[in-house]
């Protein structure tokens, strides 16, 4: 069916180079751009609320996967981390006893020193004190470090579980669908309650306020139309007037191609011409597929 309006539209084409100066200098169909919604998770589709021909938001949410099992395996990574932290050793509580030891020792150096200049202490209970305060000193590095040791190791088993939590986390936003534009909903594929798998397509989705004329000029009409260039698009009305719309090239192709060889004559088939896409925004006549034509203002 795009092929005969491809090659229709050529034909027109070529038909108004010929003729007078009132043909229109392309014809060509509507389209718009269509996207397709796939499934970012799989499971059964617990809900799917959507319609052909519903206009939906960006960012609603149409449906939702079954999460059961992404909602078990959160719990079992999060039993899992709770299993290792519970052997986290308390550091500051073991340490905070070997510096109250320092603390006191240091007073009963304090005590030994002035007994030391009152002549009522002797040098030996001051080598002795300082001996047992630079042992606890080397207690309290070795400690700290021996628990800081131990408490690295389990943060290490545990930041691999925490990633696993942040990645099924992610899994249960996917198992939300939400739409990604504004647009109306085209086509239907699926229905609540089937199965669905990741990447199977949901719907079809397309925003019908901005539409595209795609047409087809000759080459010797290239120099006269340019990306950006504002031109007049017509479309026919029931009591066989043309509505004029006001439309922007958007797109120019670099290439050209040969008309389409079907229902094409052998001298025709030799013609070449260039496809031309023209923005206009849809007051709501416009719908794909619809025939439409185009004028360069003068």
């Amino acid at each position: 069916m795009k092929t005969f309006l491809a090659t229709a539209a050529t034909l027109l084409l070529l038909a108004s180079c010929k003729s007078g100066n009132d043909a229109a200098d392309a014809y060509g169909n509507f389209e718009s751009t269509e996207v397709i919604v796939s499934a970012e998770a799989t499971g059964r589709l617990l809900r799917f609320d959507v319609e052909e021909g519903q206009v939906l938001a960006e960012n609603a949410v149409v449906g939702g996967i079954d999460s059961t099992q992404l909602h078990l395996r959160k719990a079992q990574l999060g039993a899992n981390i709770k299993a290792v932290q519970s052997r986290m050793p308390e550091v500051n509580p073991q340490l905070a006893v070997i510096r109250q030891q320092i603390a006191t020792q240091q007073k009963e150096k304090a005590r030994i020193e002035n007994l030391l200049k009152a002549n009522a202490a002797t040098p030996k209970q001051l080598d002795d004190i300082n001996g047992v305060i630079a042992l606890l000193e080397k207690q309290y590095a070795s400690t700290s470090s021996s628990l800081n040791t131990q408490v690295s190791g389990l943060s290490s088993e545990t930041q691999p579980l925490e990633y696993q939590v942040a990645q099924v986390k992610d899994q249960l936003a996917q198992t939300r669908i939400l739409n990604p534009a504004n647009g109306t909903v085209l086509v239907k594929y699926v229905e609540a309650g089937e199965v669905v798998n990741y990447g199977k397509p949901l719907y079809k989705l397309a925003d019908l306020r901005t539409m595209y004329l795609r047409a087809y000029i000759s080459g010797n009409q290239l120099s006269g139309v340019k990306t950006g260039q504002t031109v007049n698009v017509g479309i026919d009305q029931p009591d066989g007037t043309i509505k004029q719309l006001s439309g922007t090239i958007s797109w120019i192709s670099p290439e050209a191609e040969f008309t389409p060889k079907t229902v094409q004559t052998r001298e025709e088939r030799v013609h070449q011409v260039y496809a031309l896409k023209v923005r206009v925004n849809n007051d709501g006549s416009l719908k794909i597929g619809m025939p439409g034509e185009m004028r360069i203002a003068k």
